[in-house]
């Protein structure tokens, strides 16, 4: 057994890790009582066309933004070593399955350092259902600078964004977020 010397100071540790994991990983963005964030650059912002990317998938094959054109889009900038990005994934995944037939596509932009090495194992353990990408820098400047994840975008079916979220977000705001945009016809 390993002897605590410092209960105070592990106390402390535990509650840090506790807001971290409340709030998201990171830190910095400013977000509004419903939980939307402005985006710190201007770009990204909530009524903009989303920014067009093409990024590897699990399997190492380029994925365009343009393959979700159409559909109701859920994007999420996460990564395996965050918890309350963790804590989003099952959401997602129930998300998915329900409204996969009525146009909703989720997108998962990993930030992990060791790419899809880290990110398949972790896919496969959670039985995700929807795309996972490799996120990089130049994706994330895009979309207005991600300081702490998750983060999170609604986008419609014409291809605009409809809110940021950042931090854990529950499932009914996700919901009732997509609801009316998964009602509206293209």
């Amino acid at each position: 057994m390993v002897a605590i010397r410092n209960p105070f100071r592990a106390l402390a540790a535990v509650l840090l890790l506790v807001v971290l994991a409340a709030a998201g990983c990171g830190g910095g963005a400013k977000t509004s009582s419903d939980g939307t964030a402005a985006a710190p650059s201007g770009k990204g912002e909530i009524g903009t066309q989303a920014p067009a990317f093409e990024l590897a998938d699990l399997t190492g094959q380029n994925v365009s933004s343009s393959a979700f054109a159409g559909k109701v889009v859920i994007l999420d900038f996460w990564a395996t070593w965050c918890p309350p990005c963790r804590e989003e994934v099952p959401h997602f995944v129930q998300l998915q399955s329900k409204y996969r037939d009525q146009g909703l596509t989720v997108v998962g932009l990993s930030l992990d350092a060791g790419g899809a090495k880290d990110v398949a194992p972790f896919a496969e353990e959670y039985n995700v259902n929807y795309t996972m990408l490799i996120g990089a820098d130049d994706v994330a400047k895009a979309f207005g600078g991600i300081n702490s994840i998750p983060t999170t975008f609604v986008i419609d079916r014409q291809g605009k964004i409809v809110k940021r979220l950042v931090g854990f977000t529950p499932p009914e705001v996700f919901e009732a977020t997509i609801a009316p945009l998964l009602a509206a016809t293209s």
